[in-house]
């Protein structure tokens, strides 16, 4: 894989690049006049990170479409809770200010920002991922992106997010310590309309969700085990959640109350 920066870099950019780069064990190169086609072609694996000012930037194979850290629906998600509307999300968890949730499959961490700014600052959210390159997008994403709303802001730098297996965080934590324990692994059957989601699919851990691993998020939490999965889907009933539809919508959440 190569790290690179824009053509022109703040020392900024450049420093987020090195870092990086020595993070993900990766090649550090200036970034010159070559096109993004061409330094992926020049990549062995033909993976590339492209620092900007704005962003941190991650291409694979042979597309061009970068896959990067937006709040996406979270932030709509999140507009509403602050005018008072509720969240189906967070109602059917339980969420509650100060409360202590641990997603244990963040993606892009839409979820748990929505966990973070229900939790409030007295709460906290920790988001394992257990893919490198994926967790340092979302982390420097986290860090960094500005919705222009300071209370915003400030749920998506309480995100602690954790490179590492869930099974592990799961095991090395002490019965009831947590709320909230949220699942929420690729769809088994994609909605493939998704088209925003593509990008992810392509480096997300694809693993499914293990009975093992629900027993242990029901040791841990205090209040509820939740799973979101494809409505349709058969997890809910192969690992005892009961299932939630919401709404019309292609997706449902299963729940486990404690």
């Amino acid at each position: 894989m190569i790290v690179t920066t824009t053509s022109k870099p703040s020392e900024r950019a450049q420093a987020q690049a090195a870092r990086l780069a020595q993070e993900l064990d990766a090649r550090l190169k200036p970034r010159g006049n070559q096109t993004v086609r061409r330094l992926m072609d020049m990549s062995p694996d033909h993976r590339l990170i492209v620092v900007t000012e704005q962003e941190v930037r991650y291409y694979e194979g042979q597309t061009e479409t970068p896959l990067y850290f937006h709040p996406s629906m979270a932030f709509v998600r999140v507009k509403r809770l602050r005018r008072g509307e509720s969240d189906p999300l967070v109602e059917l968890s339980g969420c509650k200010e100060g409360d202590r949730v641990i997603d244990c499959t963040a993606g892009l961490a839409a979820d748990s920002l929505v966990f973070s700014y229900a939790a409030g600052p007295g709460g906290s959210v920790t988001a394992i991922e257990s893919e490198p390159v994926l967790c340092a997008i979302v982390r420097e994403g986290l860090a960094a992106y500005d919705t222009g709303l300071p209370d915003v802001n400030a749920a998506m730098r309480r995100i602690e997010i954790r490179c590492m297996n869930h099974a592990d965080y799961l095991k090395s934590l002490p019965d009831n310590s947590a709320d909230i324990i949220y699942f929420d692994p690729m769809f088994r059957r994609p909605i493939h309309e998704s088209s925003a989601m593509e990008p992810l699919r392509a480096i997300a851990n694809m693993d499914a969700l293990s009975l093992e691993n629900v027993e242990q998020a029901k040791r841990v939490a205090r209040k509820s085990v939740i799973l979101k999965e494809h409505q349709a889907s058969g997890e809910f009933s192969r690992l005892g959640f009961e299932r939630k539809h919401v709404n019309t919508s292609k997706i449902a959440y299963g729940v486990i109350e404690l």
